[in-house]
């Protein structure tokens, strides 16, 4: 079992957490719709990446009720 064998200053530890910080999110607007998306995701708002749709929006997709 390691057991340190001197006391860590303040200043060395501090030195060595200096890395561990958090980093703030990327955010790019989308080209179709202008909203905030995560970079290299598909646009939650619009479903488009780039210049292409992937997922159809349930509000935009055309169900038959009797076709169930």
């Amino acid at each position: 079992m390691a057991v340190q064998q001197n006391k860590v200053s303040k200043s060395r530890r501090n030195n060595r957490r200096a890395h561990d910080s958090l980093v703030a999110a990327n955010p790019n607007e989308c080209p179709n719709c202008g909203e905030l998306k995560r970079p290299h995701h598909i646009c939650a708002a619009c479903g488009h990446y780039g210049d292409r749709e992937i997922v159809i929006l349930a509000d935009e997709l055309d169900l038959d009720e009797d076709a169930a």
